[in-house]
């Protein structure tokens, strides 16, 4: 066992019995790189990513290979989940250097951390060239090597690549972000671009809310499309629920498989607010799926939710998921094994004549369709199921509690709900220390890395969601908390955030990346949470600041980039929406009460932010000082504070949210 044997992440567990002599990152390691006077080998993956655990099957676990590795480099194992500062600023020099990124992402590096070689996942043989050839153009030309690590960090110092600015996206911003959005529409197989195709859930989101703002019918017709052919394709696990990581084709039929938390919980939440325009079953059944799945399958014993499930099981990609026509009918028998071939249109589409299941149609029989899915999800749950990393990420927690909050409350699942309040109380216990957040925790112990910009913006966003349903003042106030953080420790002074704290550890450069990536940015998280908390307090320097981390998105969105700014142009429509306020005075035990909160929640406003409580009360600035109207339960619809008149029944509300 190496040195990782101590590591609390799972992904660097994996590596524990690597024959590489593998080191944290810390000082220790950069350290023994100047004491020993050779180069830093970066080795960065997470551990659900199948090319990380393809390099080290072939190359950290051979053993000629990590001779080669130790006897070269100082050899650093980095899990990106755990410390997406690191993984942020190398990729960044991976990209520029070699013109793509990935992962594993391989850095070789000086030992004060400047990159100047820099690739992904190298072929055995391949790797052994590059080990020489980095040794040797260190130990030859060491001056030139140096000077390559100097003129990397030079170039990546300018900050946001000129997407620094003032204004927040108006109207006409938005508009021809959905016009740019089409110009790359897949109309026939939804989604955005070509293969490999990844859930949009951000610009999803946007569509939807840009909808409800205008009634643009090409927005929602956008985004129902990829909804649906998202949730009928290989992508989406048709027998358990959830969404793999993304489509390795055009048309979501053959997935990459690992399973994680931030796109499940993003996408369960779109699903909801697609069913809330719509009242689309389907969309109402994905939702519930997805919810259900992540409760199932990723819940800790903690309360908190896993980051992933692996793409692998048995050593093989996608084993646990995919099925021949023999193999059904060993589990159904001929007759529904006939039907199941048909209905799931098993007809080879992955390796070895085996088939990803696929629902192009809903089921003619479906009580028929129950039972047979019932039957192989019991099957399947007899193999050898994928490896679970089962670190608890505070950012993906935070968007997990958005979601499973709000589609208990939808759906009327309180059962989801309580997940939901679950998740909050560990990361308040676990997390949370003198309002500073630590970014993950294993088996109820918090790790020793700082939470970064998204870790804050998204669990924020988590707490004032779940405030919306349950109406608890405590989880305002710690919302409040996580964003006064924010602005005291992560602004840059002009508008705008880092991704790190002030006080978090140097790197060669300070990551500021304003663009959304598989979940909302950081910068664009914070501008969403304080927006809504400015809504729900009237407090002016939440409202201030999120106008101004807005700005990217309307450069974004002018150079024909929206696509990565999904959340903040989102965040946008609430913006300009208002977004309106609820607040709903009454009884909690009061059937009017509730008929009015489950209105308001049905809102479709964008950002609409809600509160309930009783009457009296005085810890929630929307409802403080609103009286009951006849002493009855009563509803204030508000824009900036500025309410019109108060009604108390449902109708009455629905006609307020409706105009």
């Amino acid at each position: 066992m190496n040195r990782l044997k101590d590591a609390t992440s799972p992904y660097l567990l994996q590596h524990a019995g690597n024959p590489v002599d593998w080191w944290e990152w810390g000082e220790d390691a950069l350290a023994e790189a100047r004491r020993r006077d050779v180069p830093v080998l970066l080795s960065v993956g997470y551990a659900a990513c199948h090319w990380c655990h393809v390099m080290a099957h072939e190359s950290f676990e051979d053993g000629a290979t990590a001779a080669l590795m130790n006897e070269l480099f100082v050899n650093i194992k980095v899990d990106r989940e755990e410390r997406p500062d690191i993984d942020a600023v190398y990729m960044e020099a991976t990209q520029a250097m070699t013109g793509q990124g990935g992962w594993p992402m391989t850095v070789f590096m000086t030992p004060d951390g400047a990159p100047f070689y820099c690739g992904t996942y190298f072929p055995r043989e391949h790797f052994h060239a590059v080990l020489r050839a980095v040794h040797k153009a260190w130990t030859e030309q060491r001056d030139g090597v140096e000077q390559q690590g100097r003129h990397v960090v030079e170039a990546l110092t300018p900050q946001e690549s000129g997407l620094a600015g003032t204004l927040a996206p108006d109207a006409e911003t938005l508009e021809n972000a959905v016009r740019s959005l089409a110009e790359s529409y897949d109309a026939a197989r939804g989604g955005f671009g070509g293969a490999p195709k990844f859930p949009p859930s951000m610009v999803l989101e946007f569509l939807l809310r840009h909808h409800a703002r205008t009634r643009d019918d090409q927005a929602l017709a956008m985004a129902g499309h990829t909804l649906e052919a998202m949730a009928r394709g290989g992508m989406y696990d048709q027998l358990g629920g959830g969404f793999a990581r993304y489509s390795v084709d055009a048309s979501w039929v053959v997935p990459h498989f690992e399973k994680m938390l931030y796109d499940n919980a993003l996408l369960a939440r779109v699903y909801a607010h697609w069913w809330r325009i719509t009242g689309s079953p389907f969309a109402r059944r994905i939702a519930l799926e997805t919810c259900d799945w992540m409760v199932h399958d990723l819940r800790t014993a903690e309360g908190g939710f896993a980051s992933a499930l692996d793409a692998d099981s048995e050593g093989e990609e996608g084993r646990y998921y995919v099925w021949t026509p023999a193999q059904l009918e060993e589990v159904l028998g001929p007759d529904d094994a006939a039907y199941a071939v048909e209905l799931f249109e098993v007809t080879g589409t992955f390796e070895h004549g085996t088939s990803v299941l696929q629902l192009p149609d809903d089921p003619d029989d479906r009580a028929r369709f129950e039972r047979i899915r019932s039957a192989l999800l019991a099957a399947r749950e007899l193999r050898v199921p994928p490896a679970r990393d089962d670190k608890v990420v505070a950012s993906w927690n935070g968007l997990a509690v958005a979601a499973l909050a709000e589609c208990g409350a939808l759906f009327e699942r309180p059962d989801l709900v309580r997940a939901a309040e679950g998740a909050v109380r560990l990361l308040a216990e676990v997390h949370l220390r003198d309002g500073r957040l630590a970014r993950t925790s294993r088996d109820g112990v918090a790790g020793a890395n700082a939470g970064v910009l998204d870790d804050y913006g998204n669990v924020a966003e988590g707490l004032l969601a779940l405030h919306g349903v349950t109406g608890d003042p405590t989880q305002l106030r710690l919302a409040g908390e996580l964003l006064e953080t924010v602005l005291e420790h992560f602004s840059d002074g002009q508008e705008g955030f880092y991704d790190t704290a002030d006080d978090a550890e140097r790197l060669f450069r300070r990551p500021k990346d304003p663009t959304d990536n598989a979940s909302p940015s950081g910068r664009f998280a914070a501008a969403g949470a304080l927006l809504s908390y400015a809504a729900l307090t009237a407090v002016p320097w939440a409202r201030q600041a999120a106008g101004g981390a807005l700005a990217p998105a309307k450069i974004l969105a002018e150079r024909g980039a929206a696509r990565f700014a999904g959340w903040g142009l989102a965040v946008a429509e609430a913006n300009l929406a208002g977004p309106l306020e609820i607040g709903i005075l009454g009884e909690p035990d009061d059937p009017r009460t509730h008929e009015l909160h489950r209105t308001a929640l049905m809102a479709t406003s964008p950002g609409a932010v809600v509160s309930v409580g009783e009457p009296g009360v005085q810890d929630v600035p929307l409802l403080d000082g609103r009286p009951l109207v006849d002493g009855v339960p009563t509803a204030y619809v508000c824009k900036g504070f500025v309410c019109r008149l108060p009604v108390t029944t449902g109708a009455a509300l629905g006609r307020e949210l409706r105009q």
